[in-house]
Formats: structure tokens, sequence, C-alpha cells
């Protein structure tokens, strides 16, 4: 009998990496971003922005993400001015950044409190049509009365109720972007609901993607109820893997009670690279960089804001303050509330008792924003793994440089994360949802 012939084992294939989402967020009001560099620039130069988001567009980023403040803040009655910095208004410069880009995604943070439906739907029609598809909303809410006091009809609404509101507000502006055909046909809408009742013909055409891709920011309960039913995006901040698997898989679970799979909301939080030659060098520079996001003002600014009492005698350098802080600090105003302050100042006095640590040191440590530190290869390494074991489905750069502080990322990371297979070598489509991968929203009837 003849020997059967042996039959080849077949080959395994290298599993392909989970592919990585990137954008690029324009440094905002706060002290992320280092004035005192002599390479920083300015914040109202279109120079800046075009910089910028020229460079994301030449990383093959998914999108180019701008912050919006409506009004200056204050610190005991006064501008704030360790971080207050003019900022044109977002959907303008975003049209004018459709002019010199031409795949890039660009994502403009407005209010949903604020602003009315039918004009914020046409705002946002415009800027798709622009540029050809690659529209994105932000959508933030406030209950903060101290914002509202710039508009007509105030601004307080407690939390529960001002995201009830924002998904009306969203539910009706993609009604408005429905109601034309795609044969280019108008069609009268008309929506009657608890915060809106409007109805009539919307001006434009159906939009190139259909809707502009909806982002939502925030980690309260509220906030991930709202992203699972209504996001695209949900821009969020978690340091540690743990701690973002954790927030992945809750918010990706309660996407099934919307009739959505996890891949309908993408995971991308917001996330700060310090890179060098070496480990140690790169750690160096984190740490020079947070002295510098720090100033001494600024340590005594940020624990005030905590304490909600005047620290202006204390010593920077000198240990927390001995008095207990007020449950509900009112010194600062135009600032959304992290948590309970309270609980804050237990826990900073545990770190600083734990470590040693002074005022200004105790600032850096806890509100350290470098995420990821370390030679190109270990950034790649590290972000892929993020990626890979589902704490994110891709990050959204928060540069402390204006408008230079991309460069040296999409110079030496990004071809990294290209030949490991974790990120994209060309764009595939043409609008911001092809770049995500979301499917066309499905047009009501």
């Amino acid at each position: 009998m003849q020997p059967r012939p042996t039959q080849p084992r077949p080959t395994r294939r290298p599993t392909r990496p989970k592919p990585m989402h990137l954008a690029a967020h324009f440094p905002g009001v706060n002290n992320t971003t280092v004035w005192a560099d002599p390479r920083s620039g300015s914040q109202i130069d279109f120079a800046s922005f075009e910089h910028l988001a020229r460079t994301a567009e030449r990383g093959l980023f998914d999108f180019f993400f701008l912050a919006e403040g409506l009004r200056l803040r204050e610190h005991k009655g006064r501008i704030h001015d360790l971080d207050v910095v003019g900022r044109p208004e977002s959907l303008t410069v975003l049209n004018a950044l459709a002019a010199v880009t031409g795949r890039l995604g660009l994502a403009a943070t407005v209010n949903a409190t604020f602003n009315e439906p039918y004009e914020l739907a046409r705002r946002f029609a415009t800027l798709d049509h622009l540029s050809g598809g690659r529209a994105a909303w932000n959508v933030v809410t406030s209950s903060d009365a101290f914002t509202g006091e710039n508009f007509r009809r105030g601004g307080y609404l407690d939390r529960a109720e001002r995201y009830t509101r924002a998904a009306e507000f969203v539910a009706t502006a993609r009604k408005l972007w429905d109601s034309w055909t795609p044969d280019g046909t108008p069609r009268p809408f008309a929506h009657h609901g608890r915060h809106f009742d409007i109805a009539g013909e919307f001006t434009l055409p159906r939009l190139p993607q259909g809707h502009p891709v909806v982002i939502q920011a925030g980690d309260s309960d509220e906030g991930r109820e709202f992203a699972a039913s209504s996001a695209d995006v949900i821009f969020t901040r978690h340091g540690t893997l743990e701690a973002g698997r954790a927030f992945y898989a809750d918010v990706k679970r309660r996407l099934a009670k919307y009739g959505r799979s996890p891949a309908d909301l993408k995971i991308m939080p917001g996330v700060t690279v310090v890179l060098g030659d070496t480990a140690a060098d790169a750690h160096a520079r984190a740490e020079e960089i947070r002295r510098q996001q720090v100033s001494p003002q600024t340590a005594l600014l940020t624990l005030e804001r905590i304490w909600g009492v005047d620290l202006s005698g204390y010593d920077p350098d000198g240990p927390l303050p001995d008095v207990d802080p007020v449950p509900d600090p009112q010194l600062s105003q135009g600032r959304t509330r992290q948590g309970d302050s309270v609980a804050t100042a237990e826990k900073w006095r545990a770190l600083a008792q734990e470590r040693g640590l002074s005022i200004r040191q105790t600032v850096i440590e806890a509100e350290a924003r470098q995420s990821f530190v370390g030679t190109p290869e270990e950034v790649a390494a590290e972000l892929t793994q993020f990626v890979a074991r589902d704490a994110a489905d891709g990050f959204i750069l928060v540069p402390q440089l204006t408008p230079g502080g991309l460069d040296e990322f999409v110079d030496r990371v990004v071809p990294l994360l290209q030949e490991r297979g974790a990120f994209r070598t060309a764009y595939e489509g043409t609008t911001l949802r092809s770049h995500l991968g979301l499917a066309d929203p499905v047009r009501n009837a």
C-alpha cells in the first residue's frame, strides 16, 4: 500500500492589528499649552490653524478638532489671565480650513444649550457641502448660568435636563438634514417636542455624508448614555489601560438597547505625547513640560478651584492647606466642575502626604497631562496596545505647542504605526464617515 501523501499544514497569516483612528485637537483655553515656549505661536492667526490642520492631514488623521469658549472665564471676579485666549468662532475657522485641506475631517465644538436646531443645522450643512462631506459636530451642553448671562434666554439647566435637550436637539437637526430627498427634492419638516416646536422647509439639499459626524465629550453616566444613543464618536479621558478598558466596555455595552453595534461608536480619548531619543530623555522632557504647564501661580489657582477659598497667602512650594475645602466652590466661574471637590481634596492630601509633595508638586503629579511618554518606538507600541486591548478605538492628540506641536508625532510615530499595520497608509475615502468606518446614516422617511 502506498503511503498517503502528507498534506501541508495551512500557514497562519499574521493577525492584522485593529485599525487605529487619530485626530488632532487645537489646544484651547487651559494650561495644557505652554505659552512661554518661544515656539508657541498665535491662537488667533489663521496660519496657526492652517499649520496644525495641514500637519494632521499629512499624517492621514481622521479629523481636526476645535474647542469652543462662550465666555471668558473668571477667578475671584477677574478674568483668569493664565489661560484665557481670544478664540475665533469654530465653524468660521473650519469653513476656511476646508479650502486648504482635501480629506481631513473638520470638527467644531458647538453648545446645544445656547443654540437652536434650524440655525445650527444650516451651519453644519454648509460646512459639509463646502468640504465635500467632512463636517463633524462635537455636541456639548452647559448648566452654567455664568456663561448663560451672555445669552438672552439664560443658561441654567439641571444636568439631566441639559442632556435631554441635547438629545432632542440632535434628533431635530437630523430630521432637518433628512428633509430633502436623495434626488434633491425639498420636503416640509415638522418637529413638536418638549424643547423645540418648529416647522418649515430646510434650505440646503441632503449633505454629502448624509449627516455630520456627531461627537460627544463627557464621562458622566448621563454623557455615556447620550453617546450610546446619539453619537458617532465619544471624546473622553482616561489615563491607564485598565481605566480605558473599563470605560470602553461600559459604553459599548449600552449600544444594543438603541439598536446599535459596537462599531457604530468610536471611543477616542484625548491624549498627549512626549517623545525622546531615549526613554530617559522623554521622561526628562515630560517633567520639564509639566513644570512649564504648572507655574507657582497656576498651582495656587488650581488648588483654589478645588478648595473654594482664597489661598493666595500660601507658599506654592509649601504644604497643602490645613483648612477644609468648601463643598460647592464658586471662586472660579466658566469652568466645568470635575467631580466632588471634597473627595478630590482628600485624594490630593493623601497623595501629598504619601510622597512628601508641596502644593505645586501635588498639582503637577495629580494633573499630569502626558499620557504617552517614551521613544517613538515605545509610544507606537503602547498606542497599538491600547487599541488592541479595547481601551480605545483611537486617540485625539492634544499637543502642548501651537502650531507645531503635532509635527514630531507625524514625522516619527505615524510611520512606525504604519509599519505595524495599525494605521492607514492612504485615505481610502473622501468623507469623514469613510475615514472612521461609519455606515451612512439611515434616512428617516
